[in-house]
């Protein structure tokens, strides 16, 4: 048996990633090669979150983070963002509440004084209800930016008047604090990057990049993702 399998019972079962990181790329693209407006995209996209959560739960994974919209989005389409807003809105008023019935954790990172005053209402409300001792966590990173996310951290410690600071104590100045790094980080649509996502806490992270746009992405490719994770050997540099 390999270090990167562990028994379960009887039986060899593949290393879990405790941490999945998700940039969920290509819904606009998704909506341009159907014939249909940018928020189609947006939509579809969004059941395939609520269907990747469940899929996590399946697996074992504990912690699942996504990029839903970064700081540079808000410079898209008034309307596109609007709509983006919307669905924000469902997550929190609809979605989020069965996710913490069925013991998920749903947590907001990011600027998220930057949003209108009800979505931050949700979040507050929606937060403040969360399991302490859930199995598994949604994390929703929105308004986000791993540029703005350092500095933000940055300024706290100053504002504490810091003299000497270790990386604990960095970490838990960020917005991502109490979760843990992404074990991998999936990039859909094709795009071989990852835009200002998580900067600090992926340094270790194993990546992967898809072709296929969001709205597509399948439980075989999560499952193949999964497989292929748990073949490869961690090193941590030593």
């Amino acid at each position: 048996m390999t270090r990167d399998m562990q028994y379960v019972g009887q039986h060899v079962a593949p290393r879990m990633p405790r941490c999945v990181g998700i940039i969920m790329d290509g819904n606009r693209r998704w909506a341009q090669t159907h014939g249909l407006p940018p928020h189609k995209g947006h939509e579809r996209g969004f059941e395939t979150l609520r269907k990747v959560v469940d899929w996590c739960k399946e697996k074992g994974v504990q912690h699942l983070v996504v990029y839903a919209f970064s700081t540079e989005n808000r410079g898209r389409a008034e309307e596109e963002v609007a709509y983006i807003m919307d669905l924000g809105r469902k997550l929190l008023r609809d979605e989020s509440p069965k996710l913490v019935r069925q013991g998920v954790s749903v947590h907001v990172i990011g600027d998220v004084k930057r949003f209108p005053v009800d979505i931050q209402e949700m979040i507050h409300d929606i937060q403040s209800k969360q399991v302490s001792n859930a199995a598994h966590h949604l994390w929703v990173a929105a308004s986000y930016g791993g540029r703005a996310e350092i500095l933000h951290a940055v300024n706290a410690l100053l504002n504490k008047n810091a003299s000497l600071v270790d990386e604990e104590g960095f970490t838990n100045e960020l917005w991502t604090s109490g979760m843990p790094d992404p074990d991998l980080v999936i990039r859909t649509g094709g795009e071989q990057r990852l835009s200002n996502f998580l900067p600090w806490q992926t340094v270790y992270s194993e990546l992967f990049f898809v072709p296929t746009y969001w709205p597509d992405f399948t439980k075989e490719v999560f499952e193949d993702i999964l497989t292929q994770y748990a073949q490869r050997e961690r090193r941590y540099g030593k």
